[in-house]
């Protein structure tokens, strides 16, 4: 391996040709350390860019990097380890549903989650929103409360896939994020490394997604199955709607107020339909089920029971969390100030740009413009009118809860923007748009 020059792999890549994977650790492990520069990686990104890489090269991309740093061992957990990863999307607080309900019908969730940047939010500054809620649990105390409870959730440790980390931030400032085989290899690797068995795939496909074109998703999660299959991974995907928000909250506490109404059998119907059959197909890959009929039925029951209800308040209260939210959720953190956004005209909603949306939250300081911005855990925005929903002249749309008013006008005028009013009523979309496996 001392023989190779990076000045070859960047040459060979560029004329279209397949890297071994000796050549491909070698560039990720020289470049972690630092002996690699980063001029020479950006030309490789841009070469992989134009010419891509085929599944067996994107697969040993993905496996160079999870040895690049640390690796979860949770062998010490009984039964297959499965994950759900999403793309991101603005309203998707699946996590906080998903992982007490697949917990409850005996499938242990061990997951590392990230936090949210830009107008997606992530799952750790939503539990964070929940008073004494910890996310940075030792790994004893991590795996402990898996065997006890069932579930743990804890935030993502720096040295799970350094490699992706530089990487990325590579990628970020020479144009080549949008590359299919390293946008997949990213994800994988960080799902591989955080000690995944098998792992379930949330692809979102619409304006409030990274990858916006329906063919662009279906890409994505082809490639990542890919991946799942040559490194041992029983890996499913699902290609999912975020042509407008999921469910009817975007910001932290109000998230974790709408995750509680559906754990109570209330919640608005697409997100406990995809809680469902997420929930299912990890249920399936875990071998706790036979088939996704079966464990959908299993599931339906646990949430419309109380059951799940109960595992949530059961992990709450375990990572230092208070479960009484669970009963009395005003006890989360609450907004100053309510302002109506108002329907223009009568008629129906066509459509919803949950982009927009995404966009009007952060104004209000629900997440983050950069890294290190400080986001309000208490803002957000409630949407009264979904796609396909009747409207009358005046009536709310929705709501912006806000503690400041400097950029309230900004977020309000955009969320007006992001409503589309029409005379007649849309054709409804399915939600779950395909299923790759």
């Amino acid at each position: 391996m001392t023989s190779m020059r990076m000045y070859d792999i960047i040459h060979k890549k560029r004329e279209g040709l397949a890297l071994s994977r000796a050549e491909i650790e070698y560039f990720i492990h020289g470049y972690t350390r630092g002996e690699i520069p980063d001029y020479q990686v950006s030309a490789l990104l841009m070469a992989i860019y134009f010419r891509g890489l085929n599944p067996e090269e994107t697969a040993a991309l993905t496996m160079a990097m999870v040895d690049s740093g640390d690796r979860a061992d949770l062998s010490a957990l009984p039964g297959r380890k499965v994950d759900k990863h999403s793309t991101g999307g603005v309203g998707d607080k699946t996590t906080l549903v998903l992982a007490p309900l697949v917990a409850a019908a005996g499938a242990p969730v061990a997951k590392m989650s990230g936090r949210g940047l830009g107008h997606t939010g992530g799952t750790v500054d939503k539990l964070e929103a929940i008073p004494g809620f910890r996310v940075d649990l030792t790994t004893g105390e991590f795996l402990a409360q898996v065997r006890r409870v069932g579930v743990a959730v804890v935030a993502q440790t720096g040295q799970l896939a350094p490699a992706d980390k530089k990487l990325y931030a590579l990628r970020d400032v020479t144009a080549t994020v949008d590359s299919i085989p390293l946008i997949a290899s990213s994800i994988m690797s960080k799902k591989i490394a955080s000690g995944a068995g098998a792992i379930v795939l949330d692809v979102k496909t619409g304006s409030g997604a990274f990858m916006q074109k329906k063919e662009d998703a279906f890409a994505l999660a082809r490639a990542m199955v890919d991946i799942g299959k040559l490194t041992g991974r029983r890996t499913v995907a699902l290609v999912t709607d975020m042509d407008q928000p999921l469910g009817r909250t975007v910001g932290n506490a109000l998230e974790v107020k709408e995750a509680v109404e559906t754990l109570r059998g209330n919640g608005p119907r697409d997100l406990e339909s995809l809680c469902l059959e997420l929930g299912a197909h990890l249920l399936v890959l875990g071998g706790v089920a036979e088939n996704t009929g079966e464990a959908v039925a299993r599931l339906w029951g646990l949430l419309h029971h109380g059951t799940a209800l109960a595992k949530f308040k059961e992990f709450i209260s375990a990572q230092g969390g208070d479960p009484g939210v669970a009963d009395y959720p005003d006890q989360l953190p609450a907004a100053a100030g309510r302002s109506a956004a108002a329907a223009p005209r009568r008629g129906y909603v066509t459509g919803i740009d949950a982009a927009k949306v995404g966009r009007a939250a952060m104004l209000l300081g629900a997440g983050r413009e950069r890294k290190d911005s400080v986001i309000d855990l208490a803002v957000g925005l409630v949407l009264n009118k979904k796609v396909g929903d009747r409207v009358c002249e005046g009536e709310t749309l929705a709501e912006l809860h806000y503690n400041a008013r400097d950029r309230l006008e900004e977020a309000a005028a955009l969320l007006r923007e992001a409503y589309h009013i029409g005379d007649e009523a849309p054709r409804q979309r399915p939600l779950v748009l395909g299923t790759v496996n």
